[in-house]
Formats: structure tokens, C-alpha cells, sequence
């Protein structure tokens, strides 16, 4: 699902390897991970409940360019047409999270709000999808938490972004 239907199941093994690995030689009691990678957040947290492992987990909070565009390394390959394009990814998160904090909770209203802005863009998402923020559940209705996650490519760059969905949004 989401990026690991992209990238393979073993992208994610590889990275449970190695982050389990340095959890192993750094013992820190807290690893900070980007929620722009939400889905490698999730995998993380797994392998150390799942291991034992005496460390905690934090998402630090996406941080953003002046215009919205979350700050990847891959944003330098995007021309200033590709680079404003790419703006709406934030700019479709933005008007799903709106719909959300004004009551919507159907999980297909909320999506085809964040599909509209990116079809005006002319970008052809390679997901947008709303699950279960805990362990990445399909959703209909949105009840507890939700990411709201996409992925696209714009000009020669492969962007993610997401928003987390919660009753306090």
C-alpha cells in the first residue's frame, strides 16, 4: 500500500534493518523521525514494539517552504513551473483538512476534495489515500485519527506529503 506499492516491500525491510541496527549501536532513548515519511514512521514504530526495543519514537512535524511545499531534498529538481505546480499538493491537503474540520468525516468526500485541487493542477496522483493513522487501515468514515497521504511526480522530482486528520483539526 501507499509508497511500498511503488518502492517494493523491501524497500520498507531495508529500512527496518538498518534503523534497527543503529537503534542497536546508538541505544538512544528517543529517535526522531519526519512525519513527510509517515509510512516509515509506522514501520518504525512496529519494529520496536515488536522487538522490545527500549526507545521511543517522535514524528517531528513536516516543515514547509514559504509556499507550503514540504521540504524534501528532491524539491531541487523541480524548475520554478514544476516547483509551483507542486504546491498543490499542500494546497489539495489543505482543502481536505478544511472539509474535515468543518464535519466531514466520509472518508470519499474528503479524498475527491484533495483530488479536485490536484486534477486543477494537472497532477495525476500516484495515491491519495485516507487510512487509519495507527497501522494504515482502509478507511470510509473517519472515527479516530487518519492520514491523509499522496504521492506524485511533478516535473522530475517524486514528492510525498500528508496530513494527520484528528477531532481537534
Amino acid at each position: 500500500m501507499l509508497c511500498g506499492a511503488q518502492r517494493g516491500a523491501e524497500h520498507f525491510d531495508g529500512v527496518a534493518t538498518v534503523v534497527t541496527k543503529l537503534l542497536n549501536i546508538v541505544t538512544p532513548d528517543v529517535a526522531y523521525f519526519g512525519q513527510k515519511d509517515a509510512q516509515q514512521v509506522l514501520v518504525v514504530r512496529r519494529v520496536v514494539r515488536d522487538l522490545d526495543l527500549p526507545v521511543r519514537i517522535e514524528a517531528c512535524p513536516i516543515v514547509r517552504e514559504a509556499d507550503g511545499l514540504a521540504m524534501s531534498s528532491r524539491n531541487v529538481y523541480l524548475d520554478a513551473a514544476a516547483r509551483e505546480q507542486a504546491t498543490a499538493l499542500n494546497r489539495a491537503l489543505d482543502a481536505a483538512s478544511d472539509l474535515f474540520r468543518r464535519g466531514e468525516r466520509d472518508a470519499a468526500r474528503i479524498t475527491d476534495a484533495a483530488r479536485r485541487v490536484l486534477a486543477d493542477a494537472v497532477i495525476t496522483p500516484e495515491y491519495l489515500e485516507l487510512r487509519s493513522a495507527d497501522d494504515l487501515r482502509e478507511l470510509t468514515r473517519i472515527e479516530g485519527e487518519a492520514l491523509l497521504a499522496v504521492a506524485a511526480r511533478v516535473g522530475g522530482a517524486r514528492l510525498i506529503d500528508n496530513h494527520i486528520l484528528r477531532g481537534d483539526a
